[in-house]
């Protein structure tokens, strides 16, 4: 491809930045290639092999800190596929009202990646990060307790949404083709 005519990629291939930055800087993931690439901590009695501490300081672990802004990109993405789901309960004539796999498989694809994002730090800090006082504000501690409680699942639901996201591309890549039926329950 010659240099200039980015724009001749899929529209698809350009919009990954956003979610591949959400789980490449995501503290999950982070623990997982620290480790494996960084070595740091190798493991939790070995001591550190690098002889200064540097943490999230230096390249390429200082991009980590733009987590929370992936993050805010990634709500865009979560409404997106949501409205997609949606309308997904319409027929070829518009009428609401239909359900076939697809419709559970877009459903199922959303909620995970909606769980996978408020179980996230960035989620919790966002909602009742800056509050003083809780009691002035108890919406936000509401919605703040509901997605703490989410947090300790964050793991589960990053590999859970991780390979929903690829089974919901798959199945709606071999309708798409027509080398699947999408089954209607009604």
């Amino acid at each position: 491809m010659p240099i200039g005519s980015w724009w001749t990629l899929s529209p698809a291939l350009l919009i990954l930045v956003f979610p591949l930055g959400f789980r490449l800087t995501c503290y999950y993931y982070r623990k997982a290639y620290h480790r494996s690439f960084w070595m740091s901590p190798p493991a939790c009695a070995v001591s550190e092999p690098h002889a200064k501490y540097t943490g999230e300081s230096r390249f390429p672990l200082v991009l980590n800190n733009s987590h929370r802004f992936f993050f805010y990109a990634g709500l865009v993405f979560n409404v997106l596929l949501t409205y997609d789901a949606i309308i997904a309960f319409r027929n070829a004539e518009g009428a609401w009202g239909h359900m076939s796999v697809g419709t559970v498989v877009l459903l199922l694809n959303a909620t995970f990646l909606w769980l996978y994002s408020m179980s996230c730090h960035s989620c919790r800090h966002t909602i009742g990060g800056r509050l003083k006082h809780f009691s002035k504000h108890p919406v936000r501690y509401k919605a703040w307790t509901f997605v703490t409680r989410l947090n300790p699942l964050h793991p589960r639901f990053a590999m859970i949404s991780l390979f929903g996201v690829a089974l919901a591309d798959f199945y709606v890549r071999q309708v798409a083709s027509g080398a699947i039926t999408n089954f209607y329950f009604f």
